[in-house]
């Protein structure tokens, strides 16, 4: 299926001869197909991170591999300042759980470090855990790349397809080199099914990957997402980024009030186009287009009222989600962050049960607020700690690798470094890295 097409599928475990040559025959090439990676589960009942001590108040968790390292000669961004007093109200400066409701009532084996549930409607949160805890994206930082551009696109315009969208690492909505896109259909493939393919295409339309970023970070500070820095388009872990439970309803909210957005958030299938033959590839035939299937349990369950979400996944940020469900007039957002797959993949159920107990808060209690949209760039509001421009969030902090301005990882920059002599290693060791650091 075009949608789960990987840029490289080479087993870097393998050691013998024949794995070698495999590798030095097909490094860098497409893969026609591969299937996605799916998070190892954990053994053992569900348990819940504790995050008292505040372990993430300035920081994501130590990176698992080295998908963070800067390239040479650059330095890796230094944390984000931490508001004081907390955006949004006191209580939200908690790194534990606070809630409106009966603590009771809180689903037992939460595997997220950091959660949130709040009214889309009011502003109002409901219940959370580590609200402000800084953690990686992954994938749900499309949606911030999708509210840039639906404020800048034609949703008409057609973009044609590179071979850097073709080639990207990741998930991918099945852009091939020549092939040609609505805006529009570069957002569905974006949001239905991740497509990091998607995401580079958008940036390019967007300026370019570091312009894309910056327009990115411009927009978390204006909503106020003082949490956030995106450093890639896709969610791609790269130095630097970082965002919270609270910021990504922030930004969830926003996106919420656009009518487009609602609806290319709201569909389980959805076509996607193909694209001519590969030049490159003799005898090669047209590639046909699909239909794309949504990555939101919530909505493929029909859970009662889904409107829609973003999901993620990297080795570093573990399992993310963002979603919303509407019920009697009221909509809910739910945020997950950092979480554990386990053996039971209750991870889609534990969203349904923080919304129930979300659902069962009355209207007009909460634990805090979700500010509203920064209008100026004036002095910090002390009843919010929204701090002002000029602390870090605005601007790119990307390192771009393609050579059209729009790539989405660090990698290509960094193995440039390596000596020739160590290709073959260099090969196996980059295909193995593309493997784990998929962005779901």
């Amino acid at each position: 299926m075009p949608a789960l097409r990987r840029s490289s599928r080479i087993l870097a475990a393998s050691v013998s001869a024949v794995a070698v040559v495999v590798a030095c025959a097909t490094f860098g090439a497409p893969a026609v197909s591969a299937d996605p990676v799916v998070p190892t589960p954990t053994a053992g009942p569900p348990s819940t991170p504790n995050t008292e001590s505040c372990p993430y108040r300035t920081s994501p968790a130590a990176a698992v591999d080295t998908s963070e390292v800067p390239p040479s000669g650059q330095a890796a961004p230094a944390p984000l300042p931490v508001p004081d007093p907390p955006v949004g109200g006191e209580k939200l400066g908690a790194c534990g759980v606070v809630t409106a409701g009966n603590a009771a009532s809180i689903p037992r084996g939460i595997t997220s470090a950091g959660w949130l549930v709040a009214d889309a409607g009011t502003g109002a949160v409901l219940a959370a855990k580590d609200p402000h805890g800084r953690y990686r994206p992954a994938s749900t930082i499309k949606t911030l790349l999708a509210l840039v551009a639906l404020d800048e696109l034609d949703l008409d315009t057609t973009v044609t397809g590179t071979r850097a969208d073709y080639s990207m690492e990741g998930d991918s909505a099945g852009i091939g080199p020549d092939g040609r896109y609505t805006v529009r259909q570069l957002l569905q493939g974006l949001l239905m099914v991740s497509g990091n393919d998607c995401a580079n295409a958008l940036a390019r339309e967007l300026g370019g990957y570091e312009v894309a970023v910056g327009k990115m970070n411009e927009m978390a500070h204006r909503l106020g997402a003082e949490d956030t820095r995106a450093a890639s388009p896709s969610g791609l872990d790269a130095p630097g980024m970082s965002t919270s439970p609270y910021d990504l309803a922030l930004i969830f909210r926003a996106a919420l009030k656009n009518s487009t957005f609602r609806d290319l958030i709201s569909h389980k299938n959805a076509p996607f186009p193909g694209y001519p033959p590969l030049a490159d590839v003799q005898n090669d035939k047209p590639h046909p287009g699909y239909m794309m299937q949504t990555q939101n349990r919530l909505l493929l369950d029909d859970y009662p009222g889904t409107i829609g979400g973003k999901t993620g996944y990297t080795d570093d940020a573990r399992k993310t989600f963002v979603g919303a469900v509407e019920r009697s007039g009221r909509t809910l957002i739910v945020v997950q962050m950092y979480g554990l797959n386990e053996v039971d993949d209750s991870y889609w159920d534990q969203a349904k049960g923080l919304l129930d107990h979300g659902f069962g808060i009355p209207t007009g209690e909460s634990v805090g607020r979700l500010v509203e949209e920064n209008t100026s760039d004036s002095a910090s509001d002390p009843s919010t700690g929204r701090s002002s421009s000029g602390d870090g969030h605005s601007g790119a902090v990307a390192y771009p690798s393609s050579e059209d301005g729009a790539g989405g990882s660090p990698w290509t920059d960094r193995l440039l470094f390596g000596g020739i002599g160590l290709v073959v290693i260099l090969g196996l060791v980059y295909a193995a890295l593309r493997v784990n650091r998929r962005s779901r």
